[in-house]
């Protein structure tokens, strides 16, 4: 695998894991009953987008380790020209 295929099969698992990562452990401002006036109530209290992050970078590693073992392996049966 040429490293640039490497890098962007990476950066797309980061983004997908991350939009899976998002919603976990978020709780909206009408279920803390603290709703600020003016907002929307389902809008989270403490995003911890950091933490996010870190998970989604951890869990994509992985996962592309997984997915550079299958496609250096020829698991999908597909043979890269070049």
């Amino acid at each position: 695998m040429e490293p640039v295929n490497a890098v962007l099969i990476y950066i797309l698992i980061w983004w997908v894991t991350l939009f899976a990562v998002l919603p976990l452990g978020v709780r909206g401002q009408a279920e803390e009953n603290d709703v600020v006036k003016g907002s929307e109530p389902g809008a989270p209290v403490k995003a911890d987008i950091k933490k996010k992050f870190l998970i989604t970078t951890i869990v994509s590693f992985f996962l592309f380790g997984v997915a550079y073992v299958m496609i250096t392996n020829d698991v999908f049966g597909v043979t890269a020209s070049g």
